[in-house]
């Protein structure tokens, strides 16, 4: 072979995805086809990530290209290969063969296949994000595989349980006592939660941070008049009330009480003045077909839908003696904000209480670039559910909120609090195992 680099060829969906992809190849060659960016071309205007990351990306390739990008590629940097744009290649008899109609998918397809057969690369590997595509590159005898950078490789960690550990009866009651003491556990995360136990029953809740364990007290855990009705809330509002930890995320399937949780702990420290303001905010993906930009009205009338659970939220919340004029009180002020994720993007939050909700649906840019604008002394809460992913593009192991979560694990300032008991109703959490 004339070389030994592989040649990574790009679906569209690849930088809208991530637009710095390009350099997540090593030393290998990465080639764009013309179709990509005549597709890209029909995302530049919006303000939804992937509009960002269209216009960011073809920033770039105006950067780095000249007339070279047609003409034997441009370097992208010491120790990364090169930068090729290949227009259409020959249709191959495969593609005419398999498909009546030959539209942008299979052109990529074919351009796959047409540098394939030049043998000029050990490899040529199709990426993209979307399956089906992949499927039938393979079907045609190309390699093809998903973007990989950014992804989790065990995700074993999502469905961990609270771990019960025995303390002994001098360090069970000096526990009762003090509250907080000395004691170091093995291999425990920074601000993990344990059961603990005197080796017979279970008899309390901790929390694990700096050698020491924190008795989580809760039948004294209170925020915005609601209390935790199991231990897994217990966990999640200690970490919430918490302003030493400055960002939380909470996992959990329909009906835990993760936003509800989330949602008093937020209010009762904005009540308390600890934040300037309360914020919540999350992915508009929809289950059907009918994105935001389709819906009537203005802003406010297109992220209704979306934001449908965080006001019922609010409106139960409301119902507990007081509330309601509070919440009244700090919607009249501007205390509490409910915007979509675009309209977050390029701004600086300090001293807010932000919940982004649905956080399985963000790609792990997306999460970057959400917890790079918390600014002094905002605290930021991510809730999701990855059994319920509804980006085409994600999985269990590419999306943003597993992502964060395993980076995270270990960090001072960082909690993650997995619910598992559904508090809505039998039928809920039926639902939550059985569906």
């Amino acid at each position: 072979m004339a070389s030994k680099k592989k040649l990574f060829v790009l679906d569209t969906n690849v930088p809208l995805h991530d637009s710095s992809c390009i350099y997540k190849f090593g030393k290998n060659d990465v080639a764009i086809p013309i179709q990509v960016i005549a597709e890209l071309d029909h995302f530049k205007k919006g303000s939804e990530i992937i509009n960002w990351h269209s216009r960011e990306f073809s920033r770039t390739l105006d950067e780095l290209s000249g007339n070279h990008v047609f003409n034997g590629g441009v370097s992208l940097g010491p120790d990364l290969g090169k930068l090729k744009i290949y227009l259409a290649g020959p249709v191959q008899d495969e593609i005419s063969k398999s498909f009546q109609k030959i539209l942008v998918d299979e052109e990529i397809i074919n351009l796959a296949l047409c540098l394939q057969k030049k043998k000029e690369y050990a490899e040529v590997i199709l990426v993209s994000k979307d399956t089906y595509l992949r499927m039938k590159a393979k079907a045609l005898g190309v390699l093809a595989q998903d973007f990989l950078t950014e992804t989790v490789s065990n995700v074993d960690f999502l469905t961990e349980t609270v771990q019960e550990i025995v303390l002994s009866e001098s360090v069970i009651k000096n526990l009762f006592s003090n509250v907080i003491v000395e004691y170091e556990i093995k291999n425990a995360l920074q601000n993990q939660h344990f059961i603990i136990s005197d080796g017979n029953k279970q008899i309390g809740l901790v929390r694990y941070y700096d050698k020491k364990i924190k008795k989580i007290q809760k039948d004294t855990l209170s925020a915005f008049g609601i209390k935790p009705k199991n231990s897994e809330q217990a966990f999640g509002m200690d970490a919430l009330l918490d302003p030493k930890i400055t960002l939380v995320t909470i996992e959990g399937k329909a009906g835990t009480g993760k936003n509800f949780i989330s949602i008093a702990s937020g209010l009762e420290q904005l009540k308390k003045e600890l934040y300037h303001n309360f914020m919540f905010t999350r992915q508009t993906v929809s289950m059907g077909d009918r994105e935001i930009g389709f819906l009537p009205g203005d802003v406010n009338d297109k992220i209704g839908p979306f934001m449908k659970g965080m006001n019922d939220n609010l409106e139960v919340l409301g119902k507990i003696n007081g509330n309601s004029d509070r919440i009244s009180n700090f919607k009249a002020s501007n205390k509490i904000i409910i915007e979509p994720l675009a309209f977050i993007r390029g701004r600086s939050l300090p001293n807010s209480f932000f919940i982004i909700d649905e956080a399985q649906n963000l790609t792990p840019h997306e999460v970057k670039t959400i917890v790079t604008r918390a600014g002094e002394g905002t605290k930021v809460v991510f809730i999701g559910d990855t059994r319920q992913i509804d980006n085409p593009y994600l999985d269990e192991r590419s999306n943003g909120f597993s992502y964060l979560i395993e980076r995270f694990k270990g960090q001072d300032c960082y909690s993650h609090v997995r619910l598992i008991k559904s508090e809505r109703s039998p039928l809920a959490e039926l639902a939550g195992d059985l569906l």
